[in-house]
């Protein structure tokens, strides 16, 4: 299935990532919202979209938002990392992970992040990032 208008395929690469893929992102100017297709792959033995395949992909989009708006950072380290799971992914529905950068800091990066399944919340993130010099 083709991803929603605006998503392309995931810019990063990973071998994290790889058996999840196809994974697509979408470029905001302020930040990369993440998106995917629930499959068997991303899924528990209940059918549903494992909380941490949502953990992992949340902060990889959160991650690259901050790191979107820094001048030439050396890269982003993840300190501190919460998710709240409102309710359940299955597998066939599309997941969008979209991320607002709360605050970019010399030395830290704020950003939250809701997490939708066909639309509706399934979960929320937050996370902060150390900028490495």
């Amino acid at each position: 299935m083709d991803p929603p208008e605006g998503y392309q395929p995931h810019f990063r690469k990973s071998r994290v990532t790889d058996p999840w893929e196809p994974i697509y992102s979408r470029r905001t100017d302020d930040a990369v919202w993440i998106g995917f297709w629930a499959g068997e792959a991303h899924a528990n033995s209940r059918g549903f979209v494992h909380g941490g395949v949502i953990a992992a992909l949340a902060d990889n989009a959160m991650g690259l938002s901050c790191g979107q708006g820094l001048d030439a950072p050396s890269g982003l380290v993840t300190v501190n990392l919460a998710i709240d799971y409102l309710g359940t992914a299955r597998v066939g529905q599309w997941v969008a992970i979209e991320v607002t950068v709360v605050k970019r800091g010399r030395s830290l990066c704020f950003a939250q992040a809701l997490i939708t399944a066909d639309g509706v919340a399934c979960a929320r993130a937050n996370a902060t990032f150390q900028v490495l010099k």
